[in-house]
């Protein structure tokens, strides 16, 4: 059966193109977060990973989209746009592998979670019930960017959904959990950020030391756990 997803190709680079994944007709709800849309980002990305195309540098999914990066010296735009356009005509015999199950435990609230006390106010709920809602749902990894380890994870609850911070901080502690729009994530590094800090895991999240250097893949299933302060210390000295 053909698949109800389009697909369109944009040059952003004299090095890169962009293949965008349209599963709606509204030019409005192309940016919106779906599965569906993230399951052929996923088939994409693990066809090109198994039948490499030569000139092809790097390959990075998004929301809807993924970019190629390519060596401008061995490739033409139009002649990837030709080879990636096959590579689409099969990506219904793509097997994606069995999602992985990850759980992260979460001191919410107080010096780790800065923002649960405006959040719950912002929404008109009480700081456990915010904890009680963020941590109820299994969130899909549907990508990585920002800085190394940062997955991208969706979708929060409609009660919890919040813009960003007005101003982002200057830096947030590594494990930092928060939240932005209808997305919530862990902040791998210490880095500058905007997003709305409800808790902090105690968990590495990147380690360029190990071979799989971040906790989370594209694809994973990921659950958050509450813990308390005393879990948290115990946890950060293991």
């Amino acid at each position: 059966m053909p698949l109800p997803i389009r697909t369109r190709f944009q040059v952003a680079s004299d090095q890169s193109l962009l293949v965008y994944f349209d599963s709606s007709h509204s030019r409005e709800q192309q940016s919106q977060i779906s599965k569906a849309v993230h399951e052929q980002v996923r088939r994409l990305v693990r066809l090109l990973e198994a039948e490499p195309v030569p000139g092809v540098r790097n390959v990075h999914p998004g929301y809807a989209s993924v970019l190629v990066n390519f060596d401008a010296l061995q490739l033409r735009p139009e002649k990837l746009q030709e080879i990636l356009g096959g590579c689409l005509e099969r990506m219904e015999k793509v097997t994606l592998p069995e999602p992985r199950e990850v759980e992260i435990p979460v001191c919410y609230g107080g010096e780790y979670g800065p923002d649960l006390q405006s959040v719950a106010e912002l929404r008109g709920l009480t700081t456990q019930r915010v904890i009680e809602l963020h941590a109820a749902r299994e969130y899909l990894v549907y990508f990585l960017g920002f800085v190394p380890g940062f997955a991208y994870l969706g979708e929060l609850a409609s009660e919890l959904v919040t813009p960003r911070l007005p101003a982002p901080r200057k830096s947030v502690p590594p494990g930092s959990v928060g939240i932005a729009k209808n997305q919530t994530g862990v902040y791998p590094v210490a880095t500058p950020g905007g997003w709305r800090l409800l808790g902090r895991t105690p968990l590495k999240i990147f380690q360029p030391d190990r071979k799989e250097m971040s906790l989370l893949a594209i694809g994973d299933r990921v659950r958050f756990v509450s813990i308390s302060r005393e879990k948290f210390a115990k946890l950060e000295r293991a």
